[in-house]
């Protein structure tokens, strides 16, 4: 895992291309993120964001280009050796995907069912440590329908979290949530990078979630990155289209 996580990028992305019943949605996608970088990609609603990080993972497959995540392409890998990648990898989806006939415990110790070697004690201090990241200890015997939609993210994030992935793709993590929360999980991603020097694409549309966690923004726009800089960058860029998102 180290040789391969120690590489200077951990996804890289060229030409790629994504298209639904003729309908182009990625139309030359080119990206690089490197070893511990939070990446925002901002686009608008529909402009295909979360169709790129289903990508990345394989649950979709490109029509042309190449993907390579941690030194491997995508498109090569077999069923196994797809699944031993997604290993190292942490999805946040927009809507936690939790189980609600689990106990929030039992949610968290569902992602460790198959690591066998691990004692009864060992799966305990896990869980305590993934809730205590998100500051959800107190609610660890609740179920999720007693929590907020804000905790149900936050539990979200705690158990893509307990097996410590070296890639985390959050797929809108602040829809749907008020302000206030909004900026707790914002926060928490930015903790979870520095902790666990985690590398992260963050698909958003939401500004102030960009400006908390990206090292770096690129912008989809007509189904290709069009523009790439830091928040202050963007923010005073001299394009109409991307100062609509500042405004």
């Amino acid at each position: 895992m180290e040789e391969e996580t120690g590489r200077s990028n951990v996804v890289e992305i060229k030409h790629l291309k994504k298209s639904f019943n003729g309908n182009d949605v990625l139309m030359d996608i080119n990206l690089k993120l490197a070893k511990g970088e939070n990446l925002v990609i901002l686009g608008k609603s529909g402009s295909g964001k979360s169709v790129l990080i289903k990508c990345i993972v394989g649950l979709i497959e490109a029509d042309d280009g190449e993907l390579i995540v941690f030194g491997k392409n995508i498109s090569e890998l077999d069923v196994d050796e797809l699944n031993k990648l997604r290993k190292k990898i942490g999805f946040l989806f927009q809507s936690a995907a939790l189980y609600d006939s689990m106990s929030v415990r039992e949610n968290l110790e569902f992602p460790l069912r198959y690591q066998k070697r691990k004692s009864r004690e060992e799966i305990d201090a896990l869980v305590e440590e993934a809730l205590e990241d998100v500051g959800l200890s107190d609610v660890i015997d609740k179920m999720p329908s007693e929590l907020s939609g804000g905790m149900r993210k936050r539990l979200g994030l705690a158990r893509t979290m307990i097996l410590k992935p070296a890639l985390m793709l959050y797929d809108e993590p602040t829809t749907g949530l008020d302000p206030i929360t909004s900026r707790e999980i914002s926060k928490l991603i930015l903790e979870v990078q520095k902790k666990y020097n985690t590398s992260s694409i963050i698909i958003t549309h939401d500004i102030e979630c960009a400006k908390i966690t990206a090292n770096r923004i690129m912008v989809l726009k007509d189904g290709k990155l069009e523009y790439e800089g830091t928040y202050e960058e963007l923010e005073r860029s001299e394009d109409k289209w991307v100062r609509s998102f500042f405004e």
